[in-house]
């Protein structure tokens, strides 16, 4: 099935996108059916994954948009890449792989995992929308519960949380001991 201008129209809608589309919305801004949208979005697959092209269409957090090819990254990191004000410290980088690899969590779980406190740095990712309430665990106190955003699986360019980057056993044995220390 051929569908020259279902690709093309796809493909300005990418385009003009700035964030990940959910394919109900690529489907339903373009009038066209879901299979046909995931049809053509096949076919930009198969022709942006030529080497002639620098882009090619990525599933981040349940959308699909154009980002740069990864070999491309280390030419255009200097004038496209994030600033060093913009870079997270090595604490707040600590506190948001325990909240994505243990989520939903406590603030008193993560400091218990940190051996630190850690206010200030879920308070720093909440502000750059990388993590955010979401509920509260069934215990004495009902303390909130962390977990990450679609802004955190952009930033990491993830389809999902379940393509994290598995932990080697170490790190789980260390997730596991202390999660079983906080009651989790």
């Amino acid at each position: 099935m051929k569908l020259e201008r279902e690709v093309a129209l796809i493909e300005a809608i990418l385009f003009l996108e700035s964030e990940p589309i959910e394919i109900e919305n690529l489907s339903r801004y373009a009038g066209l059916p879901r299979d046909v949208v995931e049809h053509a979005l096949e076919q930009l697959q198969v022709e942006y994954a030529k080497e002639e092209h620098g882009i090619h269409p990525i599933e981040i957090s349940n959308g699909v948009q154009f980002s740069p090819k990864e070999e491309l990254w280390e030419y255009l990191k200097e004038r496209y890449g994030k600033k060093n004000e913009n870079r997270l410290s090595k604490a707040a980088l600590e506190t948001l792989s325990i909240i994505a690899y243990s989520q939903p969590i406590t603030r008193g779980e993560v400091d218990n995992i940190r051996g630190v406190s850690s206010s200030n740095m879920i308070k720093q990712l909440a502000e750059r929308e990388l993590v955010k309430v979401v509920g509260k665990k069934d215990v004495p106190g009902k303390p909130v519960q962390y977990g990450t955003t679609r802004e955190f699986l952009k930033l990491f360019r993830l389809k999902s949380i379940a393509d994290l980057p598995d932990l080697n056993d170490l790190d789980k044995e260390r997730f596991e001991l202390e999660a079983d220390e906080t009651g989790k």
